[in-house]
């Protein structure tokens, strides 16, 4: 019974957790560039009472055994990088990625982030700057007189001064991209950090030989989440962490019933 009454804490502490996941991603609904994330649950140690194979007799083996596990947590919550959906602006400076790649964010620090959040500014300078005022690498600027601005599916800036017909380029746009972005760290603000588990980045155009997706000017890439399916997945958690509650008071029962049989 005491191995029921932590196993089923255990379920709730996971399911809390798993509440917490799903708390955070429909806060984030409408978050341009977010990625949901999904609890991913591990069981735990197991109590070995017969050791499964082990001999029955001369010529036999158990061919189950007998083990009790001890309960469950939340071994991870993976980033899901499927493509949201595409929402039209009038802002020129707002870009989407369709496909693969980040757009890369030179922090104050000096280190490089990465995010899916294509929504672009110009600061006082007239460089191509994030709302939080960190510019994208490469660095892009744009006179202030400029009429009319271009990104290219390639990502080719170009922009047309007053009196001039012709284009002129203001930069290029370099996407990076992953082995393993699941492996990427989230540090808020959209931005996320390479680790060991993500790998090094490749940087390349948008649309090149790397496997970088194309860039589409005046659309922003909206989060991921599905409301409903969070919605669904909530419930399935709090009838488990009600299941779980369930088995502590039974628990707590059946010792009820043992202390109560002396008198």
């Amino acid at each position: 019974m005491i191995r029921a009454l932590y196993s089923a804490a255990s379920g709730m502490n996971a399911q809390q957790l798993n509440v917490d996941n799903i708390a955070h991603n429909l806060a984030n609904a409408n978050t341009v560039g977010y990625k949901m994330r999904r609890s991913q649950f591990q069981d735990l140690l197991y109590q070995t009472m017969v050791q499964p194979g082990a001999a029955a007799g001369a010529q036999t083996v158990v061919p189950t055994g007998l083990q009790v596990g001890l309960g469950t947590r939340v071994s991870s919550n993976g980033i899901s990088f499927a493509q949201g959906s595409f929402s039209s602006t009038s802002n020129p400076l707002d870009i989407v990625i369709e496909g693969r790649g980040f757009f890369q964010v030179r922090r104050p620090t000096g280190e490089i982030a990465y995010t899916r959040a294509g929504q672009f500014h110009l600061d006082r300078d007239g460089n191509l700057v994030t709302s939080e005022g960190d510019p994208i690498e490469p660095q892009i600027t744009i006179p202030p007189e400029a009429q009319s601005i271009t990104i290219g599916s390639d990502g080719t800036v170009s922009f047309t001064l007053p009196g001039q017909s012709a284009a002129q380029v203001g930069g290029q746009i370099q996407l990076a991209n992953f082995s393993n972005p699941a492996g990427l760290n989230s540090i808020g603000r959209n931005l996320y950090l390479p680790t060991d588990a993500s790998g090094d980045p490749t940087i390349g155009n948008p649309g090149g030989q790397e496997g970088l997706g194309t860039l589409l000017q005046g659309y922003v890439e909206q989060s991921n989440v599905s409301v409903v399916e969070e919605f669904v997945n909530l419930i399935v958690s709090q009838r488990a962490y009600e299941a779980n509650s369930k088995v502590v008071k039974a628990s707590d029962e059946m010792y009820q019933q043992v202390n109560n049989m002396t008198r």
